[in-house]
């Protein structure tokens, strides 16, 4: 019905939805996420996406940052905020992950002071998405699929050491600088 019909949805139970409410519903968690960490101590987000370009997100993202929450981001594609800027984005890596197989998964995880919430879909952090395209992402309630994603998924993707390359406030990426010990690890593997 939204898409052929003439009833507009301005508002969904669980669902995020572009052009409706996806940009504000991010937003709005991770203001949710400054909150918690500035009672709490311990805010955490983990985002892996396509591409991030969103002004709107990306201001976000560098005021989490500048209230001391850890901001784990992994772009396969453009990236426009920068990391690691003293004051700015030191609170932020961004990594990549460039191998054989295509990196399509978009998840974003907010650790909500324990109380995660883990959304999938189909939404990458830009305008074109976000304002011109119908976008999706939905809530995993299912605590077995949330720990599935959150100790699993989500590690293994970001302690690639084979093929994961960091972004660098300058604009370069460089190969992964941590030692890695006798064994790589190929999150693709």
């Amino acid at each position: 019905n939204f898409l052929t019909g003439y009833a507009r949805i301005d508002q969904y139970r669980k669902l995020l939805v572009a052009p409706v409410t996806l940009r504000n519903g991010i937003i709005e968690r991770i203001e949710r996420e400054i909150a918690c960490h500035r009672q709490n101590g311990n805010g955490h987000l983990i985002f892996k996406m396509n591409a991030l370009v969103d002004p709107a997100c990306i201001d976000a993202l560098y005021r989490a940052s500048q209230a001391g929450v850890r901001v784990d981001l992994q772009v396969r594609g453009i990236c426009c905020l920068r990391p690691g800027i003293p004051g700015v984005s030191d609170q932020i890596t961004v990594s990549t992950i460039v191998g054989r197989f295509l990196e399509h998964a978009r998840i974003y995880w907010f650790r909500n002071n324990g109380d995660e919430d883990v959304y999938l879909g189909s939404a990458d952090l830009m305008p074109r998405n976000l304002d011109r395209r119908v976008e999706i992402l939905f809530p995993v309630r299912d605590p077995g699929m949330r720990r599935a994603i959150t100790d699993t998924i989500l590690p293994v993707q970001l302690q690639d050491t084979a093929k994961i390359r960091f972004l660098q406030p300058d604009g370069t990426y460089c190969r992964d600088a941590r030692p890695s010990g006798n064994e790589q690890l190929n999150a693709q593997t």
